[in-house]
Parts: C-alpha cells; structure tokens; sequence
C-alpha cells in the first residue's frame, strides 16, 4: 500500500495535473489582440505580423537589435547611493530596488550602457529598462547617461539614447528631478565636441525624460505607435476640457508635426543609424551611397 500511495499516485497525479500548453508559448499583442506563438514572435523582433504593433523589448535585446552582428560591450556604471530619503510608500523603495535587480541582475537600474560600432562608426548607446520601475530616471539612471556621454567622448564616439520611461523616480523626490538638467548637460558635452547625438524614442517617453534629454537630439527617431509626451492624454483632456485629435501623442502624429524627424520600423533601425552616422561622421563616402530611405517612416 506504502508504494502505491507513495509511488504510483504521485506519478498519477503529475500527469493527470501537468499543463498541456507552457504559460509563455503564446503572446496576446497589445494591439490587434491576436495570439501570437512566442517563436515567431521572437524572430520578428516582437514586431506583429497582424498589425505591426510594436512590442515593448528590454534594454539587452534592444543593444542586440541596433549593434547587429557587430556586437557590443557593456560598461560598469556608477555606484550611487541608494534610497538617499528612505522613501516608504506601500512598500519600502529599497525593497523594490531589491526586486528590480533580482530580475535584471545585482546592482542594475533603469539604464543599461555599451558601446561599440554600427555601419562600422563607433558608438555608444545608453537604453532604458521599462522593466525596471517602470524605466524611471532617479540618481542611478542620471549617473548613467553622464557615464555614456563621458565614454562617447573619450571615444570620440556617436551616443546614442533609447529612452523607455515613465518619467523622473518619484521616490527620489527633488533629486530625480535634478536629473533632467544633469542629462541635458552630457548631450551638450556631446556636441560641444562636435560628435552625433541621436535619440531614438520607443514606447513610452514621457515624464521628465521626454521634458529633458529625449527631445534635444540632433536626430530623432521614434518606433511606430510609441507614446511620446508630458503629461497624459487623459490628463491634458481634463485640464483643458477638450477631445484631443486622433493618434495624439503617437510617434507618427509628432512626425507629422515636426517634432519627430523620422519615424523607422524595428526591422531597419540598424541600417538607418548606419546610414545617419554616415552622412554625420563621414559625409564624402555616404555621398557616394544611398542617403537615409523616406520608406523607413
């Protein structure tokens, strides 16, 4: 009877209970809401073959996508204090420090810094991690993007910033906001060296990072149907009590008025950084070549 109970049954029950389809085999897109197989999904850049929704990607796939085959190096950032006001909403904010760096790795934030070279221009790319908090901008993510503008220089290099973030990390208060002055003054270090500042806006910006950094690019590019803004839609509706046009805030409305220069697909955002860094680092040979395509928007 001990090896029945102890034995057969448990084995029973494993079969009896197993799941017959993995939990991540499928994807719902945000957009079409049609069920996507993972696989597929994955090999198209999590772009939907239904409706070319853009998915949201971390901050590691998104430094594969733009370096290519070329491959990258990641930089040890900063280390900045942590909690400096002891924060405590619902939760302790070291806590969910805690948590955030348990899924993308010790001593992680919100922005993941390399460098390497695309179209064969050297280069280096600050990204945000939507994942962590939301892609907050607090002390840590600021150190950051000074970090990658520092390295640019030291390297003569592009930099080049993929922001993906809810805005400053209010659990830092006033310090978060002193970030936005602090990022708008690497881009200036940048330029002040005559090198390319490119920015390129992915799904959301808004908050205080699309109010500093994000909008001062000498290019800007942005992912279709990416939420670019300040405050809202709905917020912006209440304050000033009207219905605000279709595709307001959308990467290809800001196209459409100016503030955007180009809007590029997942698929080509390699091939159109390598074709922009050449025509700003090496003007003769992009001559000699095809310019920036107007089917990428």
């Amino acid at each position: 009877m001990n090896w029945l109970s102890n034995f057969v049954l448990p084995k029973i029950r494993a079969v009896v209970t197993k799941k017959a389809v993995p939990d991540n085999l499928w994807t719902k897109c945000p957009g079409c809401e049609q069920m996507l197989f993972y696989r597929e999904l994955e090999a198209n850049l999590h772009v939907c073959r239904n409706c070319g929704h853009h998915l949201r990607i971390g901050a590691e796939q998104r430094l594969k996508i733009l370096f290519g085959e070329a491959g990258f190096t990641r930089i040890e950032l900063p280390k900045t204090i942590v909690d400096p006001l002891k924060f405590r909403d619902r939760r302790r904010y070291a806590d969910r420090l805690r948590e955030g760096q348990a899924a993308q790795g010790s001593g992680s934030d919100a922005v993941v810094v390399a460098h390497g070279h695309i179209g064969g221009f050297a280069c280096v790319i600050a990204a945000f991690e939507f994942r962590f908090m939301g892609g907050s901008m607090g002390i840590a993510a600021g150190e950051a993007v000074l970090a990658a503008a520092k390295l640019a220089v030291l390297q003569e290099a592009a930099l080049i910033l993929v922001p993906a973030s809810g805005g400053a990390r209010m659990q830092e208060g006033v310090l978060s906001l002193m970030q936005m002055p602090r990022t708008i003054l690497a881009a200036d270090m940048v330029k002040e060296k005559g090198l390319p500042y490119i920015v390129l806006l992915t799904d959301p910006t808004t908050g205080g990072v699309s109010a500093s950094f994000a909008m001062v690019g000498d290019i800007i590019l942005a992912e279709p149907g990416a939420v670019v803004g300040f405050a809202g839609a709905r917020v912006i509706e209440e304050t000033i009590h009207e219905k605000l046009p279709d595709g307001f805030q959308r990467a290809e409305y800001l196209f459409d008025h100016g503030m955007v220069d180009l809007v590029v697909p997942r698929a080509k955002q390699h091939a159109t950084l390598a074709r922009i860094l050449s025509l700003l680092r090496d003007p003769h040979l992009a001559a000699a070549g095809d310019l920036v395509s107007p089917e990428a928007s």
